[in-house]
């Protein structure tokens, strides 16, 4: 059976993550951790009313650590690619690319890249729908690729997508691997690592000492459920052993220093992303 045609519900944590990132425009002062303003046109016209009238449960504790956790892993990878971009860089890859927008605010430093966004069939039905119903332009470097995780190899995926093998590329993987076994975790960690030295992959992973969140209840609640968790130790392990020589975990202090200084969000408490360069 093809991974590209069987029918297969978008994400709806995908959503919920969208409206996040959309709060965060309103609500956290005008200094932004992610300045992401094409979030709430992609949303639709009534966005901001539905934020402002549900702003009480936005401003709880729970809903603003959930906020800050995905405006800064954003951040933190765009910020990375943007370093990547400097030392050759050539492609950026957006696995599980759910409803990210990067690549329709895309900086100027972005323009020699090639851009992919690799996900599920529906999740990318669903999002070129709202794409053009929001009327945001697909810029000429961005392309769309399908893929199933669990059901075939990413380099099939990432081939028949136009990636080419031969380049330094950039993988973002932000929300995915908490939903995959294992197994299929170390298969794209595989065949990101057979890529160009230079290329990079930024991750978020489930810390096993957060045994619990609101988030995973959240996903839970929606029908996709939390399998994975790693120690950052043993994580650190498996990138070295597959070929990744310099890995940089998100310290929460250096978060704190560098992306919440200024901010009314809370900052991470636990190490829950991952930089690791070829």
């Amino acid at each position: 059976m093809d991974p590209t045609t069987t029918p297969r519900s978008a994400s709806l944590t995908a959503l919920g993550v969208a409206r996040l990132r959309a709060a965060h425009q309103l609500l956290d002062g005008a200094t932004k951790i992610l300045d992401d303003p094409i979030s709430l046109r992609l949303l639709g016209p009534d966005t901001e009313a539905r934020i402002r009238a549900e702003i009480a449960r936005f401003e709880a504790e729970p809903s603003q650590a959930l906020r800050a956790h995905v405006v800064l892993r954003s951040r933190f990878a765009e910020d990375r690619l943007a370093l990547g971009a400097a030392r050759g860089v050539s492609q950026c890859v957006i696995l599980g690319a759910g409803l990210d927008t990067f690549a329709y605010r895309q900086p100027r430093w972005a323009a020699g890249l090639q851009i992919f966004e690799i996900d599920h069939a529906a999740s990318q039905a669903v999002k070129r729908s709202m794409l053009r119903d929001a009327g945001i332009e697909i810029p000429a470097n961005v392309h769309f690729g399908a893929v199933d995780f669990e059901r075939e190899p990413l380099i099939d995926a990432l081939s028949r997508s136009g990636v080419s093998l031969e380049q330094k590329t950039f993988f973002s993987w932000l929300g995915v691997t908490m939903y995959l076994h294992e197994d299929a975790i170390d298969a794209v960690l595989r065949t990101v690592a057979q890529f160009p030295p230079d290329s990079e992959i930024v991750f978020t992973f489930r810390n096993a000492r957060n045994t619990m969140s609101a988030l995973a209840e959240r996903a839970a609640e929606l029908g996709e459920p939390w399998v994975s968790a790693f120690e950052p130790a043993a994580l650190e392990r498996k990138l070295r052993d597959v070929g990744f020589r310099h890995v940089e975990f998100l310290d929460p202090r250096h978060a704190r220093a560098h992306y919440f200084a200024h901010s009314s969000l809370p900052a991470p408490r636990l190490v829950n992303t991952v930089a690791a360069i070829r």
